[in-house]
């Protein structure tokens, strides 16, 4: 089912990672969430109120909150695909990770509900007539929503939204639900016990706890979260793979929405090797990543000395140095200036957040240890702190 809606409704599905085909795949999955749960309300709806059953009319209205979810999932979509424009020049693709957070907070909404009804019940126990059209509905319900949860998942992985993963959870949450709401009515009808309120208040435990995860999971491309390794890595080996680049390092990855990522990554290049021909190997690379990746990189090229026997002696030493200190440190844009009264290194440390020694510290050793070999050079050394890959030569 869920194959032949994304053929019928999606075109060129297979290629996701455009903008335009993300945004209908986020219009599919919301027109079929508005769809099926204005479906499950009226059918819910009709059987409560035929049965007189409080706890399936409540689960009734859940399903018509759910539709405003979707409602919300489809505008969030939509207005996460409008282009750049002069108050937002990085685009509105964020907009989907805050219809995410909508979602999470209209679950925990539906979550204190429940609970509050299955409270009720327990304190005020009430027998509800059984029949077999509201063991029908509740039935086909639990299964309908297992579809669409999984209907959720799958275009929630195929475009990697956040938002239709809240929605996806909400649906599993609310089969669950109803199949407390349909356990509750079974027990009751055969043995006369009223469990429907204790299995509500379970369910409602869950669905709080699920809710409360998903505000932290939608909060944190708000805030800002570090790439994976695996796209580090990715950005490492494409950009090491171009003739003429002898090393990158301080690469930033930041985050504007699905599909609107925006990097910047200093790359060294042989200072002997002409300019412009340094120069047209960035802008292919820049121009590259965009095609291939949909990431827009800006590079800042970084002339190395290779040929110079004293710097080369002087880095391979400040290299065994660092080697040397506990913890993973690393170094990057190496440069030695020798003039016969200013002579001066220059470099740059990265040491991990958890590294026991001051900036100060780090920084006293090594000059102290480069004044043994280069007496009347002085050394500037700036420290950075990273737990992430940020270097890497060839």
């Amino acid at each position: 089912m869920t194959k032949l809606l994304i053929r019928l409704f999606v075109s060129d599905s297979e290629q996701s990672n455009r903008p335009q085909v993300r945004e209908r795949y986020g219009k599919l999955a919301g027109w079929v969430g508005v769809a099926t749960n204005l479906l499950l309300f009226g059918i819910k709806l009709l059987v409560g109120l035929l049965f007189h059953s409080i706890a399936v009319m409540a689960d009734a209205f859940n399903n018509l909150t759910d539709s405003a979810s979707s409602l919300v999932t489809l505008l969030g979509f939509h207005l996460s695909a409008k282009p750049a424009d002069a108050e937002h020049p990085y685009g509105h693709a964020r907009i989907e990770y805050i219809t995410g957070m909508v979602v999470s907070f209209l679950v925990i909404m539906v979550g204190f509900q429940l609970a509050q009804t299955s409270v009720g019940k327990i304190l005020n126990p009430q027998a509800t007539e059984f029949g077999t059209a509201l063991l029908v509905a509740l039935i086909v319900s639990v299964f309908l929503k297992l579809w669409q949860c999984l209907f959720y998942l799958k275009i929630s992985r195929k475009i990697d939204s956040t938002a239709l993963l809240a929605s996806a959870q909400d649906s599993r949450n609310d089969a669950l639900s109803t199949a407390a709401v349909l356990l509750g009515l079974v027990v009751s009808h055969f043995t006369g016990w009223m469990l429907d309120g204790w299995l509500g208040l379970g369910v409602a435990i869950f669905i709080l706890i699920a809710g409360f995860r998903l505000v932290v999971e939608t909060a944190n491309p708000l805030l800002g979260l570090a790439p994976s390794k695996e796209m580090v890595e990715e950005i490492y080996e494409k950009i090491l793979a171009y003739p003429g680049i002898i090393g990158l390092h301080d690469l930033n990855i930041h985050n504007y929405g699905p599909g609107r990522c925006f990097a910047s990554v200093h790359c060294e290049v042989c200072a002997e090797r002409n300019i412009v021909e340094s120069h047209e190997i960035i802008d292919q690379i820049e121009r590259d990543f965009l095609q291939d990746l949909n990431i827009h990189l800006v590079i800042h090229l970084d002339p190395v000395v290779t040929d110079d026997v004293r710097t080369n002696r002087l880095k391979i030493f400040v290299e065994e140095l660092l080697r040397g200190i506990p913890g993973e440190i690393t170094m990057h844009d190496f440069q030695a200036v020798w003039k016969p009264q200013d002579s001066r290194v220059i470099f740059d440390v990265v040491a991990p957040y958890r590294f026991q020694w001051s900036d100060e510290e780090l920084k006293a050793y090594l000059t102290e240890q480069l004044k043994t070999l280069e007496p009347d050079c002085q050394p500037i050394i700036v420290v950075d702190h990273d737990d992430s890959p940020v270097r890497k030569d060839r």
